[in-house]
């Protein structure tokens, strides 16, 4: 081999490596690829948000929701998400029991409800 050819290989090899890099670096900051991970995370938010907004109206369907409403605002901010819990609001349709996340998303929106 040539040493022209050679340090033409040479820089390719440097220019593919380097494109590379830069290439992943622009795609994950700035061109929305994420890891698995990431994505698992993301879609977990995601169904506790969809949740949390299903516990929301359950509670807003109440007949009485009104005087629950009430006590919601009467009950200490850390004994909230137990309220929701022992009200059966955070149970999905379904389900014979609901989770603590997602008494405690819908607490936060019920108390974001209450400000309005």
């Amino acid at each position: 081999m040539t040493p022209v050819t050679a340090a033409k290989v040479k820089y390719g090899v440097w220019g593919l490596i380097l494109g590379g890099v830069l290439a992943t670096i622009i795609g994950f900051a700035w061109g929305g690829w994420t890891t698995a991970s990431t994505t698992q995370r993301l879609g977990e938010e995601a169904v506790l948000a969809a949740r949390a907004a299903i516990c929301v109206a359950q509670f807003m369907k109440d007949p009485n929701h009104q005087e629950q409403l009430q006590a919601f605002d009467k009950v200490s901010s850390y004994q909230r998400s137990r309220f929701i819990e022992e009200g059966g609001w955070d149970k999905m349709p379904g389900e014979e029991r609901g989770g603590f996340a997602v008494a405690r998303a819908c607490a936060d929106g019920l108390e974001v409800l209450m400000k309005k």
